[in-house]
């Protein structure tokens, strides 16, 4: 048979075999949407019809096989009713069927990744032979989501209970070794005999030299265990899955629980319970956020490849200042590919930074994530140095020295006059206008911020500043480096704290308001984890530096007087008084210190309670749990919508990316907006309501209460 669709096509081979080819036209990769999944609905009809078809070869005309589903239709599709959402399911669900029910065998050709609905295709195959070069996968559970095209119900059938948990509680991209090994694919060859090895296969199976029907048949039956032997696999991964997964993913236990009920019914029933599992999930808060996060994180792709599209790439970089972020950026850009050069005036703070460098791979290579030529290539790449003549080819120069404004321009005004002309400086600051850095430059526009985040080689995001006189290209070639180094650019126009500090510090004014209040640390902490965030206000102030803190504060202060300056003391400005700054120099909160495994422990510091005292706290009556989180949480609101309404940042998506990757916002909510459009602008006014007296940080901004009386989100399904 011949077909000629948009995502597939068909051909007939020798041996009245029929070669499924996906192709999606005008796309990079294949993936599985409305129109590909009627094709393959309209195909195998034709298929089951054709009397005279021996046997099916699936291929790909991708370097990918299929990427999964097109995730890009989710938020909008799982907004029908639960019950149109199971039926949605189980039709899809059919088509895969109707392939596996064929009156001839298949075989499924995977040359590069198979994940999610991509790899449940090749799970209704007969059989599956891998490239070399292949990944496979069910990662659904990364989108708060469980396999709904047979995935839960195929693969333990093929391959065991305890495989299949492991793969699909844990989201894992697999080996084409490791399927082999559990007996998810049946075949590894090399890449350039991958079609051959494939028919090969096919032409067996047609033969009868291999028992194709019965090789279907393994994926039909309840599985192969009694009754203790189900509750024994199923129980020990569920309490091992949800001490991993924690309270706020309920996806791994319900994949867990779908897998146990279905596990003593033939194909068809589990398929069933399966669709139940995954419309349940579908319509729940956790995988709205997480998809809008997936869906964030490609906006922010696409506009990095946008800028790299445009801008000269950076062969060579520099980073002025060695201590520990400076070793981080340098680990970074070498560990990437990317030589750079590492200058300081001290011979020590080289020393340091090399170090930090080291320390980071030493621990990469005990885990066995590097191999000990890759750490010796990298710090071959990083060149220490106390001359700027090392700096003369570098084509782009991150600024990493004490965050203060005056030693900042002096070293960018002696940097800017030995470099290269046609060389980019980049601050890498967490407060200071880049505007005002840019003010001693002769070329302003070849000048702007990049801000990573502490340590630089686990942090995801940097923030790209432009300055009023920053150039697209230069703002472009910073993001293209950006992305080169393997993190996630958001740029933001300038003014003080940029975005992740401009929203943050609200977030510590509410903290220091709640203790001005008499509420303890230790439960605003405990009530803020478990809203979600991976550290309490007060052990994150001990970790960032109550000393930094303070100063960041003052900045702030001073750009947003109306809501931002202290009028009374705090515990932050209390401690910063005595030289208290936090972890550095171990008077903070708490006081850290490490276990017996090594492993990171804090106990509370005793000596807290006497700047308590000092402050004359309040008695903390009529506070309560869901207070500590307004009080919190609103201020960041408030402020994350001033940084719209000021043009800050061009989208919600980007300011909740970068408050997910910038702080470590708790993912299952999503970002700010999403939190906010979860609740629901009019309840959080009415909440604003009742802390309006605290000040102008818990102000509602025009945009909130327009969007608020107009029933908008800040994203909209449509």
């Amino acid at each position: 048979m011949e077909y000629k669709g948009q995502a597939i096509q068909c051909r007939n081979l020798d041996n009245n075999i029929v070669e499924l080819i996906f192709d999606s036209q005008g796309e990079s990769v294949n993936k599985f949407d409305q129109n590909s999944l009627e094709e393959l609905r309209e195909v195998i009809a034709q298929l089951a019809a054709d009397k005279s078809v021996k046997g099916l070869l699936v291929s790909s005309a991708k370097a990918v096989f299929i990427v999964g589903a097109d995730i890009t239709e989710f938020l909008k599709g799982f907004q029908v009713p639960q019950d149109e959402l199971v039926n949605w399911v189980k039709d899809a669900q059919k088509v895969f069927s109707d392939l596996e029910n064929l009156n001839f065998p298949s075989v499924c050709a995977i040359n590069g990744y198979a994940l999610g609905g991509g790899f449940e295709f090749g799970l209704a195959c007969t059989y599956r032979v891998a490239s070399t070069k292949a990944k496979v996968g069910l990662p659904e559970v990364k989108l708060g989501l469980l396999p709904g095209f047979g995935g839960t119900s195929r693969l333990p059938r093929l391959v065991g209970a305890d495989n299949a948990l492991e793969w699909i509680a844990g989201g894992t991209e697999n080996s084409p070794e490791k399927a082999q090994e559990i007996g998810a694919v049946d075949a590894v060859v090399e890449h350039e005999i991958l079609r051959d090895a494939a028919l090969d296969l096919l032409n067996k199976a047609i033969s009868g030299e291999l028992d194709w029907q019965a090789k279907r048949a393994e994926k039909q039956q309840p599985l192969m265990l009694n009754e203790n032997e189900t509750m024994m696999a199923f129980e020990t991964a569920r309490a091992f899955i949800a001490g991993k997964a924690g309270p706020n993913y309920p996806a791994p236990l319900t994949i867990v629980g779908v897998m146990q009920a279905s596990a003593r019914f033939e194909l068809e029933g589990a398929l069933e319970i399966e669709a139940e599992g995954f419309a349940e999930l579908a319509k729940s808060p956790e995988a709205t956020a997480l998809i809008g996060l997936f869906l964030g994180d490609q906006l922010l792709k696409k506009k990095a490849k946008n800028s790299i599209k445009i801008a000269e790439p950076v062969k060579r970089a520099a980073v002025l200042g060695a201590g520990i972020m400076g070793g981080g950026v340098a680990y970074q850009s070498s560990y990437k590919g990317i030589p750079i050069a590492m200058k300081d005036i001290a011979q020590s703070q080289l020393d340091l930074g090399m170090n930090e460098a080291t320390k980071i791979m030493q621990k990469r290579v005990e885990r066995g994530r590097m191999k000990a030529d890759k750490m010796a290539q990298v710090l071959t790449g990083i060149t220490p140095t106390l001359s700027y003549e090392n700096l003369l080819d570098a084509d782009l120069i991150v600024e990493a020295v004490v965050e203060k404004e005056s030693v900042k321009k002096v070293v960018l005004a002696e940097t800017e006059s030995l470099i290269g002309e046609k060389a980019i400086l980049a601050s890498n600051t967490s407060t200071i206008s880049i505007t005002k850095l840019a003010q001693g430059l002769k070329r302003p526009e070849q000048f702007c911020g990049m801000h990573f985040f502490n340590p630089v080689h686990r942090m995801p995001l940097v923030e790209v500043i432009r300055g009023e006189k920053s150039s697209e290209s230069t703002i472009a070639a910073t993001v293209a480096y950006a992305s080169a180094m393997g993190k996630s650019p958001i740029v933001v126009n300038d003014c003080p704290g940029f975005l992740v500090n401009r929203v943050l510090f609200p977030y510590f004014a509410g903290f220091a308001g709640l203790v001005n209040d008499g509420v303890d640390f230790k439960k605003i902490d405990k009530v803020m984890e478990k809203f979600g965030w991976p550290m309490g206000p007060a052990f994150l102030l001990d970790v960032v530096g109550i000393d930094t803190a303070f100063h960041a504060g003052g900045v702030m202060a001073a750009g947003f007087p109306d809501r931002m300056s202290q009028d009374v003391p705090t515990i932050i400005s209390k401690m910063y008084e005595k030289e208290w700054y936090g972890q550095k120099n171990d008077n903070g909160f708490y006081i850290h210190s490490k276990d017996k495994k090594g492993r990171p422990k804090k106990e509370v510091n005793p000596g807290v309670a006497n700047f308590l005292k000092d402050l004359g706290v309040g008695s903390g009556e009529g506070i309560s749990d869901a207070d500590i989180i307004d009080r919190m949480m609103l201020p960041m609101l408030m402020e994350s919508s001033r940084c719209l309404e000021d043009n800050i940042v061009e989208t919600p998506t980007e300011v909740d990316m970068g408050l997910v990757y910038g702080i470590g916002f708790p993912p299952f909510r999503g970002g700010i907006f999403r939190w906010a459009d979860t609740v629901g602008l009019n309840e959080l006014l009415q909440r604003a309501e009742k802390h309006k007296a605290l000040g102008k940080v818990y102000e509602p901004t025009e945009q909130i209460m327009k969007m608020a009386q107009a029933g908008k989100l800040f994203h909209p399904l449509e």
